[in-house]
């Protein structure tokens, strides 16, 4: 199996639980903390690089927080992947001219590759399964009615 970088897995399940979850409103960093049971000092400068990066918009104040800068269809797992650092680089340090030679031309290749798949998924594509599994989300239960 691929090991991809928690900081990575993070960040894609964060912008997912905005696309997700998205309102009228940004989703305060928060409550993204709360549901991953992270601290708040380790996401934010994650979200902070996203933003940077044209992946998220901030917003500041009491009502501030975090929306998707495009379209959840116009942003790839590869938009975020990359914004945060796919593979760490002390990975690719080769101490070896063996490795440097051999291994690493293999780990460059992954990377691609992983990358070009990660490239065919969008946020759509993952709301889209949420919704199929009938995922609760913010949005859906503010918008679950009666009459």
């Amino acid at each position: 199996m691929l090991y991809i970088a928690p900081k990575v897995q993070l960040a894609i399940s964060s912008v997912l639980d905005i696309a997700y979850n998205i309102a009228d409103r940004p989703v305060p960093s928060q409550i993204i903390t709360a549901r991953h049971q992270v601290p708040r000092r380790y996401l934010e400068p994650l979200l902070q690089q996203l933003v940077r990066d044209g992946i998220l918009l901030s917003a500041r104040g009491p009502k501030g927080g975090y929306r998707l800068a495009r379209e959840r269809s116009a942003i790839s797992l590869g938009d975020i992947a990359r914004s945060i650092s796919l593979i760490d680089t002390a990975i690719m340090d080769a101490p070896t001219e063996l490795s440097a030679r051999v291994l690493t031309p293999i780990w460059e290749r992954l990377s691609r590759e992983t990358l070009a798949t990660l490239d065919t998924l969008t946020l759509q594509h993952l709301c889209d399964a949420a919704h199929r599994q009938r995922i609760n989300s913010e949005i859906r239960a503010t918008l679950d009615f009666t009459i």
